[in-house]
């Protein structure tokens, strides 16, 4: 459930997601006019609690099975068969614009009492099977297949008036926006396959295949506002309106990465990923608070979109002794790729997104004298701000559905086991509006 509301204060952005508003989706016979918020989560980051621990800054390591995803050129400095598999822990509090005054002083009645917008979160708490691969070295050749859950998301919004002056109306005059219930289900899954070819001693090459599944669903109920400004209590008699949108189907990707030893402490590495294409689909139907009645088809549109590409490059250091392990990457997110995708028959005003960087960095200390090795790792990374924008023009509403966003850092940290053939590894990611937990184990045989 949402959680205590917080007055006139700017939405952050939330870690990887994305709302999208479909304000007007023009098609024959009909229109949307239903302002309907669609918040996504899907994470770039690379897998395995080890990884997390480093702040993500893995590229230029890719030391263990889940290089298969990370960068596969480093799947050539595995010797023996892998087995990993991970679990991953996630709480959300993913930020919404809960009701408030678009313009206008407020009138002190009912939950027009605010000079400003009410800020709410959806906060969920998920589990899941994040990683599960397996290795298998052969000569100058490494090959690994793996599954890895891209998304596990959940969010669920509830307005309360969105309430604007009509200065007509003499003082003090207001209308009410219709009130929503909005919810998102999302799931994002790959089965994958990789290999790498150690080409010299110090200079590997690796390529991946990926089969990518999206499901998503979501459902933004429109409610009549009550005659006063009172809370609504979200009557089955007052809902206007149901549209739902889902994002659903499969692709086929690609990958490839390289790993250069160019200095004896020193290691250079970079990847690149393709993003899959998907279908968007959307539809509307009357509820029983419609003029129309219950039941009547409103229309509905399609659109192809497209997942973002991703690539980067890191550098990683190692002491001579092995025990100081330092690494840093840069990984560039082509997020306008989502925006530009769509059809404009089907989104003529679509919002603004841009690309975005992010940076990481990490470091390991590990006791190469106890009995398993320990490792300890510190990280952070920088999250750009990559939230959807209203548009030049657009409406008062639309705009405090898609505010501004800003950039996020993340502080990760972690301890790692290694025993002669098994591994154990634990990780956090700590930033404002999202927590992930990480454990994960690697046996070789």
């Amino acid at each position: 459930m949402p959680s205590t509301s917080s007055n006139d204060r700017r939405v952050p952005r939330v870690r990887q997601a994305l709302l999208l508003s479909l304000p007007a989706l023009l098609i024959a016979g009909g229109a949307f006019a239903q302002e309907t918020v669609l918040a996504l989560e899907f994470s770039f980051s690379n897998p395995g609690a080890r990884s997390m621990g480093f702040g993500g800054a893995f590229v230029a390591l890719a030391d263990d099975a889940t290089a298969a995803f990370a960068n596969p050129a480093g799947l050539v400095q595995l010797a023996r068969p892998e087995v990993s598999i991970e679990g991953r822990y996630w709480s959300y509090s993913t930020p919404y614009t809960e009701g408030g005054r678009l313009f206008g002083e407020p009138t002190g009645i009912g939950v027009d009492t605010t000079a400003g917008l009410r800020i709410e979160e959806s906060s969920q708490d998920l589990t899941g099977l994040s990683f599960l691969s397996f290795v298998y070295p052969w000569k100058r050749f490494s090959f690994a297949a793996y599954r890895h859950q891209l998304a596990n998301f959940e969010f669920f919004s509830e307005t309360q008036g969105f309430i604007r002056g009509v200065p007509e109306g003499g003082p003090g005059a207001a209308e009410r926006f219709p009130d929503q219930r909005s919810g998102v289900d999302f799931e994002l899954v790959t089965h994958a396959a990789s290999a790498a070819y150690r080409v010299t001693e110090n200079f590997s090459l690796g390529i991946g295949i990926s089969h990518i599944r999206s499901d998503l669903f979501s459902r933004s109920d429109k409610y009549r506002p009550p005659t006063t400004f009172g809370h609504n209590p979200y009557l089955e008699e007052d809902l206007d309106t149901v549209a739902s949108l889902s994002i659903e189907g499969s692709d086929w990707t690609w990958s490839a990465g390289f790993l250069w030893s160019f200095a004896e402490q020193w290691r250079l590495g970079g990847f690149y990923r393709s993003g899959p294409d998907f279908q968007l689909a959307a539809w509307s139907i009357s509820g029983p608070g419609h003029v129309w009645g219950p039941g009547v088809d409103l229309g509905s549109a399609e659109s192809p979109i497209s997942a973002p590409a991703v690539y980067g490059l890191g550098f990683a250091y190692r002491s001579t002794s092995g025990r100081l392990t330092l690494a840093f990457e840069w990984d560039r997110v082509e997020y306008a790729t989502l925006v530009d995708s769509l059809d404009p028959a089907a989104f003529p005003a679509p919002p603004v997104l841009d690309d975005g960087n992010e940076y990481h960095v990490g470091g390991e200390y590990a006791f190469l004298g106890a009995s398993p090795v320990v490792a300890i790792r510190l990280g952070a990374w920088l999250d750009p701000d990559h939230q959807l924008r209203a548009p030049a023009g657009s409406p008062p509403l639309i705009h405090a559905l898609r505010p501004p966003g800003s950039d996020e850092m993340h502080y990760t940290g972690g301890i790692g086991l290694a025993f002669e053939r098994f591994q154990i590894d634990f990780g956090i990611d700590i930033s404002d509006l999202v927590d992930t937990a990480s454990i994960s184990a690697i046996y070789s045989f």
